[in-house]
């Protein structure tokens, strides 16, 4: 019996189906916040404000079909524009495969576990503000750097 590589090793992200495509969200929620941007250097700074159709707990979009038009602003993503996208989190499914990394060792792909993101602490569930709550002047009190936090499992193991 041949054992066939996932196709996320056989094809690019150009050549995926909308189902693999979609599949490779590991609902981390991190595109979900709010950023803001520097306008003096052009740093991008992530918060803890999440966009009103993130559902913290399961980290969601509560309406991704119709989102546009309810947040549109919201970015869609596409194989096209992922380099174009310099917020995307670090350790986004969709950025590692298109800078060469890989799937990260807790995504549920690897896994086979659809919670394993939250189980890893690598998502922002229930650790985000629904922007509809705070006060857009106070965003900059709300900044948190999600890429760089020290991500262990209940053992204290750092995750890649």
């Amino acid at each position: 019996m041949t054992k066939t590589n996932p196709f996320w090793h056989e094809k690019t992200l150009d050549e995926m189906s909308q189902e693999e495509w979609e599949s490779l969200c590991d609902g981390c929620g991190k595109c979900c916040v709010i950023k803001l941007e520097d306008v003096d250097d052009g740093t991008i700074y992530q918060t803890d404000v999440a966009c009103r159709l993130l559902d913290s707990a399961t980290c969601r979009c509560t309406n991704y079909a119709c989102r546009k038009k309810f947040v549109p602003d919201c970015v869609a993503l596409t194989p096209q524009n992922l380099d174009q996208l310099p917020w995307m989190p670090y350790d986004c499914a969709y950025r590692r495969l298109n800078e060469g990394r890989g799937l990260a060792s807790w995504h549920p792909l690897i896994t086979g576990d659809p919670n394993s993101t939250h189980a890893a602490n690598m998502s922002v569930q229930n650790k985000v503000f629904c922007e509809d709550n705070i006060d857009e002047n106070d965003y900059p009190h709300h900044i948190k750097d999600w890429d760089n936090l020290q991500h262990t499992n209940a053992k204290g193991k750092k995750h890649e």
